[in-house]
Order: structure tokens, then C-alpha cells, then sequence
């Protein structure tokens, strides 16, 4: 993923919205987590398909076809920065309901599970 300047608006979801949504159905929901696999070895939600951002180069041609570009999804990271760059990049790919997961898992474990571990 290039280091290109983003500027369409990119909808958001707060991790106790994530946190009542994994609770009821994921069911027509992409979940992507952007963060390096060193980072899901200390802290991860279950459901969430990993794609580092330092591997983009190994997944990014087949987006279209692992993932439906109509359906929501929701990205998440550490804090929600690579995360936005990855709503950004999909939303320039044709997907039409990308959502940042506000905080990240950092502020999923303070606000929801403080069992997931902080780093």
C-alpha cells in the first residue's frame, strides 16, 4: 500500500458496537484486522481475517475475489490508523460499506474486554 494522500470520508463503527455485533451475528460481515502477526500473537478478536499491511503485496490482488465488495466491513489495527489507510484503499477498490474500527483493539480492551491484552 502506497504512501498515496487519502481523502474520501470513511464511515466508523466504536468497538462497543463491534463488541454488541460479534455478540449477536456476524453474519454478512467482513471483519479484517491489519496488524502484523507478532501483534495478533499478543492481542486478537476471534472472527477477524488477518491481512498485515506489510504483506499487501501477498494478498491485495486477490481482494475481490476473498472478499465481497458489497458486504459490510469492518477494519481494525492497534490504534485505527493502518486501519483507516486499508478503508481507504478498499473503498478505491470498489467496496461500498467500509467501516474503521475506532480505537482499535487498544480500545477494545479498555472499554470492552479488559482480557485482551494491551501492547
Amino acid at each position: 500500500m502506497s504512501a498515496q494522500f487519502f481523502s474520501q470520508p470513511i464511515g466508523e463503527i466504536g468497538v462497543e458496537e463491534l463488541a454488541s455485533r460479534l455478540a449477536s451475528t456476524t453474519d454478512g460481515v467482513q471483519l479484517i484486522d491489519v496488524r502484523e502477526m507478532s501483534e495478533i500473537a499478543i492481542a486478537h478478536v476471534d472472527g477477524f481475517e488477518v491481512l498485515p499491511l506489510s504483506e499487501f503485496n501477498s494478498w491485495s490482488e486477490q481482494i475481490q475475489t476473498r472478499f465481497d465488495p458489497d458486504a459490510e466491513t469492518l477494519v481494525m489495527c492497534h490504534h485505527g490508523i493502518r486501519s483507516a489507510q486499508m478503508c481507504q484503499w478498499l473503498m478505491q477498490q470498489g467496496f461500498t460499506n467500509v467501516k474503521n474500527i475506532v480505537g482499535g483493539i487498544d480500545a477494545y480492551s479498555i472499554l470492552v474486554d479488559p482480557s485482551v491484552p494491551r501492547y
